[in-house]
């Protein structure tokens, strides 16, 4: 993750994370076989971190909602070049099917997470992109969308869609 965060997933090289890792290229060259093994598993250890996040959300609606609202937007607050390694993994899968299965998953977790709220698939599809959207722009806009702009954004969207179209405050 340091490589990409630095240089962007293109620098990815066993040669270069074995540099990063202070170690011979060997050793990275005998748990990865490829360069692809190394960024599933970079994306797995991602994916594993933001779904543990939401799976530890508050069981009160509105409070795991606010969770995930921060999650989203606070993610970029610790490490902007992290966050944006981060977006830049999910990204590549569009050219790198080893990669698309945790993608998958982290799609899953989200709509695991939206089916309390939207009973529906299609409903929730919706809600998930605009999740993803605000993802993209937390890495790329300055300032960032706050938690609390998208957690209002997200309420929104959901209530709209259980046709309860009002203003939260």
């Amino acid at each position: 993750m340091a490589v990409i965060a630095r240089e962007g997933v293109a620098a990815v090289s066993q040669r270069r994370v074995a540099a990063e890792a202070g170690v011979p290229p060997s050793t990275v060259t005998y748990y990865y076989a490829t360069v692809d093994d190394l960024l599933v598993d970079a994306l797995t250890r991602v994916n594993d971190a933001y779904v543990t996040v939401v799976e530890a959300l508050p069981s009160d609606p509105d409070e795991a909602l606010r969770g995930f609202a921060a999650l989203i937007a606070e993610g970029t607050g610790h490490d902007r070049a992290h966050a944006l390694a981060e977006m830049e993994l999910f990204l590549i899968a569009a050219r790198r099917p080893s990669l698309r299965a945790q993608i998958v998953r982290w799609n899953d977790a989200v709509d695991a997470f939206l089916a309390p709220y939207l009973p529906t698939p299609d409903s929730r599809a919706g809600v998930a992109a605009a999740c993803d959207g605000f993802f993209l722009r937390c890495c790329v806009l300055e300032p960032p969308p706050s938690a609390d702009e998208v957690y209002r954004t997200l309420s929104r969207l959901i209530d709209r869609e259980r046709g309860l179209d009002h203003e939260r405050p």
